[in-house]
C-alpha cells in the first residue's frame, strides 16, 4: 500500500477528474508551484499509484450504440484453458473488457455492438463458437454514471 497524504489525494483527484491537465493547472488549484505539482505526479507515476492514462472513447459517437455485459460460465473449465479462452476472447474487436469473476459465472465480458442485431451476430459467431462456453447471461447497459472511487 502507498502512503497519501491530503495533497496526493488531492491530486489524484484532479487527475481522475481530467487527467490532461498539466501540473501547471494542478498546483495553481492546489496552492503549489509547478514543479512541486510536477514532483508529487512523478512519484504517483513511479510509486505504482498511477498505472497510466487512458483515452476514454464515444462508443455512441463511433456507431457503437449498445453496450452488453455478458456473464460466461465455461462448460468444461477442466479441458480448455482459462488463459486459452481470455487468449481468444480478447482477439474478438468487440470485447472491451475480460474480467475473470467468482461467482455463478466465470467471466464478465463488456461487449460493444452497432445495435442488437449486431450483438447477437457477435454473441453467435464468435462467442458462442469459442471452446468451453457454456452459459451465457447478456444485460444491455441503459445508461452509465462513471465514479472516480475511493482514493486513500
Amino acid at each position: 500500500m502507498i502512503a497519501l497524504d491530503t495533497t496526493d489525494r488531492l491530486i489524484l483527484r484532479e487527475l481522475v477528474r481530467d487527467a490532461t491537465q498539466p501540473a501547471s493547472t494542478i498546483g495553481r488549484k492546489l496552492g503549489l508551484s509547478q514543479p512541486a505539482a510536477w514532483r508529487r505526479i512523478r512519484r504517483l507515476y513511479d510509486s505504482g499509484a498511477i498505472k497510466g492514462q487512458r483515452l476514454d472513447l464515444d462508443h455512441e459517437r463511433l456507431g457503437f450504440g449498445v453496450t452488453v455485459f455478458l456473464g460466461v460460465k465455461l462448460a468444461t473449465k477442466g479441458r480448455v484453458s482459462l488463459d486459452d479462452f481470455e487468449r481468444a476472447v480478447s482477439a474478438i474487436p468487440e470485447v472491451q473488457t475480460v474480467e475473470h469473476i467468482l461467482g455463478l459465472y466465470d467471466y464478465r465480458l463488456r461487449v460493444v455492438a452497432r445495435d442488437i442485431s449486431d450483438f447477437e451476430r457477435v454473441l453467435r459467431r464468435r462467442i458462442m463458437t469459442l471452446p468451453g462456453v457454456g452459459d451465457v447471461e447478456a444485460n444491455v447497459l441503459l445508461s452509465e454514471e462513471r465514479r472516480p472511487g475511493p482514493i486513500g
